[in-house]
C-alpha cells in the first residue's frame, strides 16, 4: 500500500469527514514514527468503545502506534474484545473465526511474499487469550511449528472479558472471576515457554505501563518475522470490569502483575537486529 492510495480523490477534498482528512494530511503513513512521537501525530486509533481504563485498548494504542511500516500492514484478529475496537482501526484488519487467526494469517502471509517478492508486508496476528491460547492454541502452535513468517501479539486479559468473565487458561491459578467463582484450578499457561519450545526467533513478554519497551518489542518483533519467521509478544492488559478495579488503576496493576518484562532473542535474531540498529 502506498500513500497515495490513502489521499483524496480531487474534489472530494472538502465532502470528506474531518478525521479522514487529518489521516491523509497527519497520518503515519510513510513516516518513521514510534512510540515516542505520539502527540505529534494522527493516530491510528483514537475513540474506542470498550470499557473506561480497558488496559486491552491501551496495549492495541502502543502496538498500534509501534508498527515500524503501518500503511504495508494488515492485523489479523479473532473474537474477542479487541474485534469490537478493531472497526475504529484506520488500517487494514481481518475478523477471523474465533481461534482461525494464525491459518488466516499463514495464508496471507504467505501470498503476500508471493505478490510483492521485493516489499514488506506485514502480518500481524492481534488476538486476546482465548484466541491465541485456549480456543486457538492449535492453529497458534502449529503456525510456530512451521516457522511462519508473522508476529502474534497475545492481548492478555486474563479471562474471557466480552462474555461475561469465565477464566481461560491465562487466568492466574486460584484467582476468582465472575464466571468462576471457586477460583481458578490449574496454573496459567506457559506461553512464553511454549513460544520458544515452538521455535519463535523472538519471544517477549510486557506490559503497557512499560511503554516504550513495549513499543521496541513490536517493532523487533516484526523485524524479526519479516526475515527469520516465527516471533511472539505477550502484553498482560488487565481487565478492570471483570477484575473488579478502578479503570483509574489499570497500570498499577499491570506493573503489579508484570513488573519485570521478558525478553528471548536467538542467536540469528539477535545478529539481524544489530545489522538492523534495533
Amino acid at each position: 500500500m502506498k500513500k497515495g492510495i490513502a489521499t483524496i480523490s480531487p474534489g472530494f477534498e472538502d465532502i470528506m469527514p474531518e478525521e479522514y482528512r487529518q489521516l491523509v494530511v497527519e497520518g503515519p503513513f510513510d513516516r518513521d514514527l514510534g512510540l515516542g512521537d505520539l502527540g505529534t501525530f494522527k493516530e491510528l486509533i483514537e475513540e474506542h468503545p470498550l470499557c473506561a481504563g480497558c488496559g486491552l485498548a491501551i496495549g492495541i494504542r502502543l502496538t498500534i502506534a509501534s508498527l515500524p511500516s503501518p500503511e504495508n500492514t494488515i492485523v489479523v484478529g479473532t473474537t474477542g474484545c479487541n474485534s469490537i475496537l478493531m472497526p475504529q482501526l484506520a488500517l487494514h484488519n481481518i475478523h477471523s473465526v474465533f481461534g482461525n487467526q494464525s491459518a488466516i494469517a499463514t495464508g496471507l502471509s504467505r501470498a503476500l511474499r508471493l505478490r510483492y517478492p521485493n516489499k514488506h508486508k506485514d502480518v500481524v496476528v492481534i488476538a486476546g487469550d482465548g484466541g491465541v491460547g485456549d480456543i486457538g492454541f492449535s492453529s497458534t502452535m502449529h503456525a510456530w511449528f512451521r516457522n511462519e513468517k508473522f508476529t502474534t501479539i497475545m492481548l492478555d486479559n486474563e479471562g474471557y472479558s466480552n462474555t461475561g468473565g469465565q477464566e481461560s487458561g491465562m487466568t492466574r491459578q486460584g484467582v476468582a472471576v465472575n464466571m468462576a467463582p471457586t477460583g481458578k484450578k490449574y496454573p496459567k499457561l506457559p506461553l512464553v515457554e511454549l513460544a520458544k519450545t515452538a521455535g519463535c526467533a523472538y519471544v517477549a513478554a510486557v506490559n503497557p505501563a512499560l511503554a516504550r519497551r513495549l513499543g521496541k518489542m513490536v517493532r523487533r518483533a516484526i523485524l524479526v518475522a519479516r526475515e527469520i519467521g516465527s516471533t511472539y509478544i505477550q502484553v498482560l492488559v488487565p481487565c478492570p470490569t471483570n477484575y473488579k478495579f478502578s479503570p483509574s488503576e489499570t497500570l498499577k496493576k499491570a506493573k503489579e502483575l508484570n513488573s519485570k518484562p521478558v525478553e528471548y532473542i536467538s542467536a540469528e535474531a539477535e545478529q539481524l537486529l544489530k545489522e538492523a540498529g534495533e
